[in-house]
């Protein structure tokens, strides 16, 4: 599959860090300074849940869906060559007892949590939004 050539540099750029974590730090900065996440718009544009392709995700500025979000993550993070897919997982998590929202476990030299879309309310890299630390989302 071709990607899109400016996620195509970004890559490149990752390529060029010198070890996991600068890597991971640099994809989070990339991503958390084109996209954002935000709750209302997470209802209102749930039909944006079914695009699936790379061009038009990347090509994109503004909000975007959690899961699409960390989908760019694992791409820009495998495509590095730092990380397999087997370092980094899905989890989920429920943000005002009824809202499914997901973020990544990211291997370095142990598990780090990582939520692109939360960084919008304040949630902090090494950090997710859950129970009463995701309820000023809600």
């Amino acid at each position: 599959m071709r990607i899109p050539e400016e996620l195509e540099q970004e890559i490149e750029e990752l390529k060029r860090l010198r070890n996991k974590k600068e890597c991971l730090r640099k994809a989070y900065d990339v991503l958390t300074s084109k996209f954002y996440g935000e709750r209302i718009k997470t209802y209102t544009r749930a039909y944006e849940l079914f695009i699936l392709d790379i061009h038009k995700l990347w090509h994109r500025k503004g909000f975007m869906h959690c899961t699409h979000l960390n989908e760019m993550m694992r791409f820009l993070l495998v495509g590095s060559g730092f990380f397999k897919d087997k370092d980094i997982k899905k989890k989920w998590t429920i943000l005002g007892y009824f809202s499914p929202h997901e973020y990544l476990k990211i291997k370095l030299d142990d598990w780090m949590n990582v939520d692109i879309w939360a960084q919008h309310y304040g949630i902090r890299f090494g950090d997710y939004a859950h129970g009463i630390h995701g309820l000023e989302i809600i």
